[in-house]
């Protein structure tokens, strides 16, 4: 008799995560899939090692506090914008504190949203409210009411034009971006990034039609800004350090924050304490030695917290 097999759809109602997750699980390699045709399909077998993996505890050291629940044995979970930094902070959180960490780069809106479900431990979010221009702040209000979270400073970031090296095409507003000559590639719906766009656009008086290339959309800045360096498209709205990463010119706008939301629950508080004190820490902020692009001041700063929780800090 064949196995059952899922579609990333379908294995998406089961975890009761996004499909996007579940394609950056399969991205990750931490998920395998086959690929018939055009069409991806996950055996069951598969689902039940990476259901069984999830569930294996983390290895601990002895001095690990006790007040770190023994029944909590999930990876802790981020979910939100693509960031460099945040993948360098995963990196070395988990090995520094030995923990499990593991990130789904969905974008800022779908990355608060698995937050506020209880499907993730930290969102990473750029969020900025049309009506006020604040970033991130309104969102947590309206949706995190009378619950533990924090919500930690992480950087401000610049964000532009990514061009070709020398400008060529000479870009440097908005206005350009509907220029008949120039191919534009986009980031997905959802995005810090795209809402920052679409309201630079909507207060220049642009329709999203009248962009070639607007439809065209890829999920982290990298990938976004290749485009560009494989001379694919023109122009992309993204962050400096991408630029910088694939030796691009860079057209800067306006800065915006980007902050880290914690979730507390009795389950992973001395996790998520933990992390935050290490995301505080001199041997973290030493760490961090490409920062072309990034202001990190006020770095590990608790913005915002509401702790319904005893004994969170």
């Amino acid at each position: 008799m064949e196995e059952k097999t899922y579609t990333p759809d379908e294995v998406a109602q089961l975890f009761q995560i996004s499909k996007h997750t579940v394609y950056e699980l399969i991205k990750r390699g931490e998920l395998r899939a086959l690929k018939i045709g055009n069409k991806m399909r996950i055996e069951q077998a598969e689902l039940d090692r990476y259901k069984d993996r999830a569930k294996a505890p983390p290895k601990r050291n002895r001095t690990e506090p006790s007040e770190i629940s023994e029944q909590y044995f999930h990876p802790i979970r981020i979910t939100g914008s693509h960031d460099i930094l945040v993948e360098h902070f995963v990196k070395q959180a988990s090995k520094a504190l030995q923990l499990q960490i593991q990130p789904s780069f969905i974008g800022s809106l779908e990355g608060l949203m698995m937050l506020y479900r209880g499907q993730s431990d930290i969102a990473a979010i750029h969020l900025q409210d049309p009506s006020s221009q604040e970033y991130n702040l309104p969102f947590i209000h309206q949706l995190f009411i009378y619950e533990s979270i924090s919500v930690i400073r992480f950087s401000s970031r610049e964000q532009g034009f990514i061009v070709a090296k020398g400008n060529p095409k000479e870009i440097t507003s908005f206005r350009d971006l509907i220029r008949k000559e120039i191919q534009f590639v986009n980031r997905q719906k959802g995005s810090g990034t795209r809402f920052l766009l679409d309201s630079n656009l909507l207060s220049h008086g642009i329709k999203p039609e009248q962009i070639k290339g607007y439809e065209t959309e890829e999920w982290n800045h990298l990938t976004t800004a290749s485009y560009i360096s494989r001379g694919i498209a023109d122009v992309t709205f993204g962050i400096r350090s991408a630029a910088s990463h694939l030796d691009l010119d860079f057209v800067p706008i306006t800065k915006e924050q980007f902050d880290l939301v914690f979730r507390f629950t009795n389950e992973n508080k001395g996790y998520l304490t933990r992390l935050i004190k290490y995301l505080q820490s001199n041997e973290f902020k030493s760490s961090l030695t490409d920062v072309e692009g990034y202001d990190i001041h006020e770095l590990g700063t608790i913005i915002y917290q509401y702790n319904e929780l005893e004994d969170i800090t």
